[in-house]
């Protein structure tokens, strides 16, 4: 009984070391006004308490099925009739791009698995260019190393935050003519967590009854998206106060798993993978200049629509600079959508493809032998 109490209390004051930690380097991020802060300063204490002994030895489960639910239903209602509209005559193109940047991405994937502290899976989850939190959430799930997954992605967002304003000012001609980016009236607090809710455990329920791959994520997303486009609840949103609960979680699942060998076999892998996200970016942004031929847009709104990952940023940039956001919202969230979905079945089938191959293997080796 005695052993028990002090198992209890020890791990009470880890959690409570670890929230306290997060908080504080929380707050220093938010001053300086680095997106995401929360995701960031959660994976960074995670990961050094875990790696110096002093952190708790992983999320509960429930809580990081919990964080995937909530991350994937605001990603949900962002598919909206409006929005998507948007894409008039031009959804084809834009579906084009967004496939093309989905097959680059993989490629560079590919590439990034070809060094020897990363498999081909690691690799392509790494580098898909869009939905990192969501992607870091289900790495695990589908049999990748979430923490090189974590580091890559996370260093893809940061990258593309830091140099997208920069090339649509001095390579597109961005300016400030556009306003800010407005939102209507919501619903009361308390029915957006009954419908977050809801939208979790049906749409987690039915992701398991039909075998869905990742379902704390595709669950929740399909469920989420199919109420904003059946238009029932037009005024219903996640709430603000979830979402960073959300990312610290999946923070912390991410930085807890971390090793001192995990961590020299990150700082070996981030050089390879820095050149490719490098070499990713001017290919989106190739692909934008495409899609501005094919549609007509300018060539600021086609690299825009077009830029793998940052999507606040990114329509804040449009807003500010007076570009069709509806348009580049448009474009963004089909591609977050597509990947997001396409990440789990991909995963799935590769999986399968690699165990047939195994089970071949052996079968010829017992035949040799």
């Amino acid at each position: 009984m005695r052993k028990l109490g002090y198992t209890l209390q020890r791990a009470v004051r880890l959690w409570v070391g670890l929230v306290l930690a997060t908080g504080a380097v929380w707050a220093v991020l938010a001053v300086a006004k680095l997106s995401a802060a929360p995701l960031f300063a959660s994976l960074v204490v995670a990961a050094v308490f875990a790696v110096k002994g002093y952190g708790p030895s992983k999320v509960p489960r429930p809580a990081g099925m919990a964080a995937q639910g909530i991350l994937a239903v605001s990603i949900g209602f962002m598919i909206d009739t409006e929005t998507l509209s948007a894409l008039g005559a031009n959804w084809l193109p834009a579906l084009a791009v967004c496939l093309a940047t989905l097959i680059v991405s993989v490629g560079a994937g590919v590439l990034l698995g070809a060094h020897r502290d990363v498999d081909v899976l690691t690799g392509a989850l790494s580098m898909i260019a869009g939905g990192a939190q969501g992607l870091v959430a289900i790495a695990r799930e589908l049999g990748g190393d979430e923490r090189i997954v974590a580091v890559v992605q996370y260093v893809r967002v940061g990258l593309i935050i830091v140099t997208m304003p920069l090339v649509a000012t001095l390579v597109f001609g961005a300016g400030s003519s556009g306003g800010a980016l407005g939102s209507g009236d919501g619903s009361p607090l308390y029915v957006d967590l009954l419908v977050v809710l809801g939208c979790i455990v049906v749409g987690i329920g039915g992701a398991r009854l039909i075998r869905l791959p990742a379902p704390a994520t595709l669950g929740p997303l399909v469920a989420s998206g199919a109420l904003e486009l059946s238009g029932w609840i037009d005024s219903v949103s996640a709430p603000m106060v979830l979402l960073p609960i959300a990312f610290v979680l999946i923070g912390w699942q991410a930085g807890l798993a971390f090793t001192g060998e995990s961590v020299r076999a990150v700082g070996r892998v981030l050089p390879w993978a820095i050149l490719l996200i490098v070499i990713l970016g001017v290919v989106c942004a190739l692909l934008g200049l495409l899609l501005s031929h094919l549609t007509g847009i300018s060539l600021l709104e086609g690299y825009l629509a077009t830029t793998p990952g940052g999507l606040s940023a990114v329509l804040a940039v449009s807003a500010a600079s007076g570009a069709n956001v509806t348009f580049v919202a448009a474009v963004q969230v089909i591609r977050l959508v597509i990947m997001l979905f396409a990440a789990p079945f991909g995963a799935k089938a590769y999986l399968a493809v690699r165990a047939r191959s195994e089970r071949k293997k052996q079968r010829d080796d017992a035949l040799v032998g």
